[in-house]
């Protein structure tokens, strides 16, 4: 396997090249939800902030999941006519059931 040279991070700051242990990027991912949110153990919250320090990617795409989150919240509830609250409604307890 070829040497990763340091990449270079928005501080400008050289940082070492990020090595992606196995599966450890998308287990980061599969967290941060519950990340942002502030349902994790402090040793888990420790872990994934030493994880994003090393990888700039993982970095990015926290930023995009935060800034997606902020529209969400802040955008409009979509208005539902009365058929609709009631379909959506018999797919809840269909799928409830189902379970």
């Amino acid at each position: 396997m070829a040497k990763r040279r340091p990449t270079q991070r928005k501080t400008g700051t050289p940082q070492p090249a990020h090595q992606h242990e196995m599966g450890g990027c998308l287990r980061i991912l599969r967290e941060l939800s519950a990340y942002i949110d502030d349902e994790l153990s402090a040793d888990v919250c420790r872990q994934i902030r030493r994880h994003l320090g090393a990888c700039p990617h993982c970095e990015d795409f926290l930023s995009s999941l935060r800034q997606t989150v902020s529209l969400c919240r802040h955008a409009p509830a979509a208005a539902l006519s009365p058929a609709d609250r009631t379909r959506m409604r018999e797919k809840i307890l269909q799928a409830a059931r189902a379970r």
